[in-house]
């Protein structure tokens, strides 16, 4: 019995990982669109210059390579 739940955690622990992190990675993309989307109106409707909508998207982007480390 102990073996079988060892191996079913083993299977189960990165499954649950790798689906979450899928889940995660579709939701930071959403909400970046969702930004890009609302920059756009404010600069459409003049409340906002393009450059100041061109700085706060290049704010928001990371330095750091994405993935694990």
């Amino acid at each position: 019995m102990v073996p079988l739940v060892a191996v079913s955690g083993a299977f189960a622990i990165p499954i649950v990982v790798i689906v979450f992190g899928a889940v995660r990675s579709m939701v930071v993309a959403a909400a970046r669109e969702r930004t890009r989307r609302e920059i756009a109106a404010y600069i459409a409707e003049g409340a906002m210059t393009p450059e100041e909508g061109e700085r706060l998207m290049a704010a928001g982007e990371s330095k750091k390579p994405k993935g694990c480390f």
